[in-house]
């Protein structure tokens, strides 16, 4: 989903009529889209995903997991479907979705997706959320001021990230569109670009610390 260099335009105006993704959304619904590689889906996750269900008041958060973040080790990713599984395991509760959208889009890009659910359902408010890690790195992703501009942003605390996200290229570009955490429960309403950083309990799970323990002993990590 993520990968560095120039926007590119959005995909031909038809396409997001044939798209089905797999799930129904209403008018006036308030909707978290949850993007990432999710290899494999773990507890720190589901803390970021039911986070913003509570402080943001949304209907339903999405969990689109990516075929292959091309800013990571393709070596060390599991099988789309295995990560699937994870994270269907970790997505609890009737307001969470599993998708692999990005799969039946044919597109990697966070951007593209974006504009092409919104287009796909007009009169949803959504929200991009990401935890506090993904901040840090925002700035290289492939039209990441372009994904500030297009829906409003949900920053969820991650453990060793706060200080370092909030002098993040992203967060200096767009510290005037910063809303308070008492504002949290209007961004789905707000005309982006708009975001909002969430502090709550921290969860210490990490994929890398899991894939570390499942991996046989002696086998190092591909370089």
């Amino acid at each position: 989903m993520w990968i560095s260099g120039p926007a590119r335009r959005v995909p031909a105006a038809g396409r997001p009529a044939s798209l089905r993704p797999g799930f129904f959304l209403e008018r006036g619904m308030r909707v978290g889209l949850f993007g990432g590689s999710f290899n494999p889906a773990h507890e720190g996750h589901a803390h970021v995903a039911e986070t913003a269900m509570q402080r943001l008041r949304l209907n339903k958060v999405i969990w689109l997991v990516s075929p292959q973040n091309p800013l990571k080790n393709a070596a060390e990713s599991a099988s789309l479907e295995s990560r699937l599984a994870s994270a269907r395991a970790q997505a609890k509760g009737p307001g969470m979705i599993v998708t692999e959208v990005e799969r039946r889009l044919g597109s990697h890009y966070t951007i593209d997706v974006l504009r092409i659910l919104k287009a796909r359902y007009p009169g949803v408010r959504f929200v991009w959320l990401m935890g506090a890690d993904n901040l840090n790195s925002l700035h290289g992703w492939r039209g990441w001021v372009n994904i500030m501009r297009e829906m409003p942003v949900a920053v969820i605390a991650r453990p060793g990230t706060e200080l370092k996200s909030r002098f993040s290229p992203a967060a200096r570009r767009f510290d005037f569109a910063r809303l308070s955490s008492s504002e949290a429960p209007t961004l789905a309403d707000r005309t982006p670009p708009a975001w909002v950083y969430l502090r709550a309990p921290l969860n210490f799970a990490s994929s890398t610390a899991l894939r570390a323990r499942l991996r046989p002993a002696g086998l190092k990590s591909p370089r």
